[in-house]
């Protein structure tokens, strides 16, 4: 639903000439479903090739059936718990789209506005005003703030004609000035005397290129004491009610005249601060019915005297149908002139409120809607919007700054305005009497929703609906409503026939995810439509998503030719490629995206592969033979260690939905611990050892145990990688995310060990340090070639290395240890002062080059029938001989 489709079906009208509204809405309504199925489709693919897991075969959508009947039994709770009523206020109307629009529909885009300053004239005083306060400077007489104006600054001058109070604030200062001089012969001129704001006064009389001089001090009192005419009195034989002045908690001093322009139906502060007022401007004799002064066209009505079908050349325009300006604007600037009731005039670019939909600005307009109270008591001392604060309170939201973001909007909410001027969507499927009273029937309303359940919602369109729906009622006294539900009701029901009704879910859910701006839409819209009709939130916790932007921190537009298209990046390096982007991200703030941090990605995700890789070559050989824990070689159990240290890792992590943390954690094992340390070392056992080696068969189990881990806990965020890797392993399987995460066994934990060889490691950063010098300098090549003299000062260094073959750890052909002060000019690391390294060459030592491992040793050649090779590496030769595979 929504209406984005209804759109796209009317371009396909217009193109063929065709006119909606003599279309049948049914007939409608099919081509809308139609449209909407083949993208379902679409989408459902590329989230598919995206590696989303999903039941994609019986998708949800609000469209279906049983969904539509659900929507409608909700709104049908709403309605018979007296949730539901329909009023008359101002609402966000898109002209362009002939709807009304809640926040969830609306983004803040720069628009340049006009800006007028207005006169409104003193009409009477409820009582006398003396002027005993006057300026130093001036004679004593009494100031008459009967030849006063009272002036109000507003940015929307076609809401001028829906005038009907000006209001002021009791915490702010205001003062009766007089104009001095004029630069200008016409606008205000000297002997005019205003009312403003002290603290704006004299910006005031900069914009109307004026001089101010202050009188005397007008107090809150005397300001509730004036009556003001409206400045379009008498125009078109209208505009002859009085104007009174009203307390308003929205007025400040900060910005305009310190007064506020009160058009009820064109703003909810307005609304609210002369609703607020209405019982007693009623006993004063003010009509405090609000007028509808602009349609759903943007035109002036006919409460618009002057402006509307009465003005020469019909009716002024606030805005076309493209969402250009209209010209109302400047029709009641062009009045305002006339009659001398223009102070100033300017414009003003800032942030007015779009349709996210056809991104075109939108009005605020007083029109007859369907609304959920936010704030009626529900029967347990409860409001709906006490329940949505308490449910926010009790649910989870990461990151945590996204819970006070929803409670603001929460706290700061209207009604929620539900019914929607359009055709494609579910129906209010409601019944209504003159008075606007919900027809509340249990038998009503099953048959309402059986019948959707069965045909859809296009039964309530249909032909003899009332009456087949109303049964025994008087067909006579009930208006069967016809507008569409907000899309944003449908989506906040999604809890219900998903979690609910689905046998393989449970309700609440564990989780919501969007995008941040979904705390005023999904997350919103579906708190609010569970605390209605439940108590409480649908889910558990809230996860948000920023934006995506390019390298440089700029929104993507095809205008500036920075976009980045997903299924671009798929064909040409894969989709785990995107995905790895993502996990390694903030993903909470906006991520940036473009050419280099992809590549970025690329070299990681390479990285990774050929981790990967390697280990599925090595468990070629694996038969499956377990050595025990207790027979491993010292680096096989720290290898175990570390994976009983990042399952928890990875556990809290995903816990936490810290995928950035999982991700940079295992790529910095895989690459520095594996690939750099542990797989380097263990090349000659695995390559060079006999099938009977010890430390060979640990160093498989290890690998197998490693290439288990690791993909399966990458395995959520690199689905392609990791599946073909765990089919490749595992042919019979089905599919690695049918598995469940390794259980470590508790023994694997070892913190002494791990302790021994941080220092272990220590030492041979120091030897890797000076074999890359020693490289660097041409003496060697491989560091096979080397044999490194390491002098010691350190005892704790020295005792974690006394049992550790270190010429294997630092992959050499021999290592020697000295103990004592290193000597000067040796190789040392700034934080290892205790270690020193001389690099001496294996050959100058007598030692000879085995030509199987490369290693140079003293027993090369000491096997006469493999005279080439080393004792180790004959011996294997032997047996693989006798095993028939020499």
């Amino acid at each position: 639903h929504g209406l984005p489709i209804e759109w796209k079906i009317e371009e396909q009208y217009r193109a063929k000439g065709k006119n909606k509204d003599e279309v049948p809405v049914n007939e409608f309504r099919k081509e809308c479903r139609d449209f909407a199925a083949h993208w379902i489709k679409e989408q459902g693919g590329e989230f598919q090739r995206l590696g989303v897991i999903g039941d994609f075969k019986n998708p949800y959508t609000t469209m279906a059936f049983h969904a539509e009947s659900r929507i409608a039994g909700e709104l049908l709770k709403f309605a018979m718990s007296g949730q539901l009523y329909r009023g008359s206020k101002p609402v966000m109307w898109s002209v362009v789209e002939r709807t009304a629009l809640a926040e969830a529909e609306v983004e803040y885009q720069d628009y340049e506005s006009d800006t007028i300053w207005v006169k409104f004239p003193v009409a009477s005083l409820a009582q006398p005003v003396a002027g005993t306060d006057a300026a130093p400077g001036l004679d004593g007489t009494a100031l008459d703030l009967l030849e006063a104006h009272v002036v109000i600054w507003t940015t929307t001058p076609w809401t001028i004609p829906g005038n009907r109070a000006v209001s002021y604030s009791p915490r702010v200062a205001y003062g009766l000035y007089v104009v001095a001089a004029a630069e200008n012969a016409f606008g205000p001129q000297p002997g005019e005397k205003l009312i403003f704001a002290d603290a704006l006064a004299e910006e005031c009389a900069v914009k109307a290129k004026v001089t101010l001089n202050r009188l005397h001090n007008v107090s809150v009192e005397q300001l509730a004491s004036l009556t003001l005419s409206h400045p379009f009195k008498g125009l078109g034989g209208g505009y002859e009610f009085p104007v009174p002045m009203v307390a308003g908690d929205h007025v400040t001093d900060d910005a305009g005249t310190g007064f506020v322009h009160t058009a009820p139906g064109h703003g909810r502060e307005d609304f609210d601060a002369w609703m607020d007022a209405a019982a007693d401007l009623r006993a004063r004799g003010v009509d405090t019915t609000i007028p509808f002064t602009v349609d759903d066209g943007g035109f002036f009505t006919k409460d618009a005297p002057g402006f509307g079908p009465d003005r020469e050349g019909g009716p002024a325009r606030v805005i076309d149908d493209n969402g250009k300006k209209g010209n109302a604007n400047q029709a009641v600037i062009d009045e305002l002139i006339k009659r001398n009731a223009l102070f100033a005039r300017g414009r003003l670019k800032h942030s007015y409120p779009h349709s996210w939909r056809s991104k075109k600005p939108i009005i605020f307009r007083n029109t007859p809607q369907w609304f959920v109270y936010m704030d009626k008591d529900l029967g347990d001392g409860s409001t709906l919007r006490s329940r949505a604060l308490k449910a926010i309170d009790d649910t989870r939201f990461v990151p945590a700054a996204g819970q006070n973001r929803i409670r603001a909007m929460i706290e700061e909410r209207p009604d929620w305005v539900l019914s929607r001027q359009r055709a494609w969507g579910v129906p209010i499927a409601v019944f209504a009497d003159v008075d606007g009273n919900v027809l509340k029937d249990d038998a009503v309303n099953q048959r309402i929703m059986d019948a959707f359940e069965d045909e859809g919602a296009d039964a309530w369109f249909a032909d003899g609906a009332k009456e087949r729906f109303l049964g025994n009622h008087d067909a006579s006294k009930w208006h069967q409503v016809r507008d569409i539900l907000d899309v944003w009701f449908d989506s906040g029901s999604t809890h219900v026939f998903t979690l609910e009704d689905r046998p393989d879910l449970k309700w609440p859910a564990d989780v919501y995810l969007e995008g941040s701006d979904q705390h005023r839409g999904w997350f919103h819209s579906s708190l609010l439509e569970s605390c209605g009709t439940r108590g409480r939130a649908p889910y558990e916790t809230v996860i948000t998503h920023g934006f995506t932007m390019d390298e440089e921190g700029r929104k993507m537009s095809k205008s500036l030719g920075n976009t980045v298209v997903p299924q671009d990046v798929i064909k040409q390096s894969g989709a785990d490629i995107l995905r790895l982007w993502v996990v390694t991200t903030d993903y909470w703030e906006d991520q940036r995206l473009g050419k280099n941090v992809l590549q970025t990605n690329i070299d990681a995700y390479r990285k990774l592969r050929n981790t990967i890789r390697w280990m599925l070559g090595t468990l070629a050989h694996d038969d499956g033979e377990e050595v025990p824990l207790e027979k491993m070689p010292e680096l096989e159990r720290l290898m175990l260690h570390r994976l009983s240290e990042l399952d928890e890792v990875v556990r809290q992590g995903y816990d936490a939905f810290e995928f950035k943390r999982i991700t940079r954690t295992l790529i910095d094992f895989m690459v520095v611990e594996l690939s750099a340390f542990y797989f380097d070392i263990r090349k000659d056992a695995l390559y060079c050892d006999g099938p009977s080696s010890l430390r060979r068969k640990a160093a498989v189990q290890v690998v197998r145990h490693l290439f288990e881990c690791l993909v399966k806990w990458l395995a959520p965020m690199l689905p392609f990688t990791t599946e073909e890797a765990w089919l490749d392993r595992h042919p019979d399987a089905v599919s690695v995310h049918l598995d469940q995460f390794p259980t470590i066994p508790q023994n694997w934990r070892d913190e002494a060990l791990a302790e021994k060889w941080r220092k272990v490691r220590q030492v041979r950063r120091v030897v890797t340090g000076a074999l890359e010098i020693a490289r660097a300098e041409k003496l060697i090549g491989s560091s096979l070639e080397a044999v490194p003299v390491v002098t010691i000062d350190d005892g704790a260094l020295e005792a974690a290395i006394a049992d550790v073959d270190m010429a294997e750890i630092a992959i050499t052909s021999d290592l020697v240890v000295k103990h004592g002060k290193p000597p000067e000019g040796v190789f040392t690391l700034d934080d290892t002062k205790g270690v020193g390294v001389v690099v001496e060459k294996a050959e100058d030592r007598g030692l000879i080059k085995c030509a199987r491992s490369w290693r140079y040793t003293a027993d090369v050649g000491q096997d006469p029938e493999f005279p080439d090779v080393s004792a180790r590496d004959a011996a294997v030769l032997h047996e693989l001989k006798a095993l028939g595979r020499l």
